[in-house]
């Protein structure tokens, strides 16, 4: 599937989730899954490269050390996704906060290229 596809499907998820609580766990657990997967995709097919490259170790260790963490967020969001889906009225904060703060890892992952290599 396209970047652009797959982009725009998640950005759908998580507005239709926002504004209707019923669709939450699904967005939760596509958004996590996905995540994971671009990143570990990058982190196995793709070097470091720009400023991760050049200036010695730390910034190569940096690269991989942001992958793992998102790849452990996205494990960690899609459980909170099958987390919130057991009692709805009851989680759905914590299923908002986790959404919200996974639009800082999507962005880093689209900033490196992960999605690239779905292509």
């Amino acid at each position: 599937m396209e970047f652009t596809a797959v982009l725009i499907k998640i950005v759908c998820l998580i507005s239709e989730a926002c504004r209707n609580v019923g669709k939450l766990p699904a967005a939760l657990i596509t958004s996590g899954i996905v995540q994971a997967a671009a990143a570990l995709a990058l982190a196995i097919y793709k070097p470091p490269a720009g400023i991760f490259v050049g200036h010695g170790k730390t910034p190569f260790y940096l690269y991989y050390d942001i992958l793992i963490a998102v790849i452990i967020f996205g494990f960690v969001e899609a459980s909170v996704g099958f987390y919130v889906s057991g009692d709805l009225t009851q989680r759905h904060a914590i299923g908002m906060t986790i959404l919200w703060i996974s639009i800082l890892p999507i962005v880093l992952v689209v900033r490196l290229g992960g999605f690239v290599i779905l292509k």
